[in-house]
């Protein structure tokens, strides 16, 4: 089963210094049909004026995934943490018994972010925050697991739960495929291009909410990039 969430459909506000789309329920925004799917919680797609940002504010229990998807964004903690992460890479903060963060946009140009929220598989630890880069290249033609709580998955981002999130990109016209291990949820998202998930057709920036699939094969119908999250039910 794909379900398509078309961009449109998605809930969310415009603040002025942010433009805040959610594939989930968040904040003011609210639909009991869509809750959460698997162990992701929180999907947002929010693209910050030049110069602005989320002031210093706190989280707790939550693994927190931010993929850049233009520009760049700047984070800083109170435990010290403090990094740039820039168009394609990730950052990853494992909340745990509780941090105090902010990111900002202290670019000439807007930025723009996929942040995801995946609820831990156990509540507590030391919040931990971590950054890495992932050259484009890298995921040309095939998945590449950026950050992942599963066993195996060394050269990624750790996380404290049964997930992974992935990156590709593909060349209009190129295809890969992602099989999935038993009984997951996927969730995948065209950060630019337009594509099919077995037959499915996506454009960029909407959602594919993707359960009782053993694999998926995605087909570019232009230059696309993409991210999936795989969870646990």
């Amino acid at each position: 089963m794909i379900e398509l969430r078309p961009f449109d459909s998605l809930g969310g506000a415009d603040h002025g210094w942010l433009d805040a789309k959610h594939h989930f329920s968040f904040s003011g925004y609210r639909d009991p049909e869509r809750m959460g799917w698997g162990a992701l919680r929180v999907w947002n797609d929010d693209t910050i004026q030049a110069n602005t940002g989320f002031p210093p504010h706190s989280h707790a229990d939550m693994e927190i995934i931010t993929y850049v998807r233009d520009g760049a964004i700047t984070h800083q903690d109170n435990l010290g943490n403090r990094g740039r992460t820039e168009a394609g890479d990730v950052q990853v903060m494992s909340a745990g018994t509780g941090i105090q963060h902010a990111e900002y946009n202290l670019e000439s140009g807007t930025t723009r972010i996929f942040q995801i929220w995946i609820i831990p598989d156990q509540r507590g630890g030391a919040p931990t925050w971590g950054s890495k880069p992932f050259p484009k290249g890298d995921r040309a033609g095939h998945f590449v697991i950026l950050a992942s709580g599963i066993e195996g998955d060394e050269d990624s981002l750790p996380i404290r739960a049964d997930a992974r999130v992935l990156g590709l990109t593909l060349a209009a016209g190129e295809s890969a495929e992602y099989v999935f291990a038993g009984e997951r949820y996927g969730y995948l998202v065209p950060a630019k291009g337009s594509v099919e998930v077995n037959g499915v057709r996506l454009q960029v920036r909407d959602g594919a909410a993707i359960r009782n699939e053993g694999a998926i094969r995605v087909v570019a119908i232009d230059d696309a990039e993409l991210v999936l999250v795989d969870t646990a039910p």
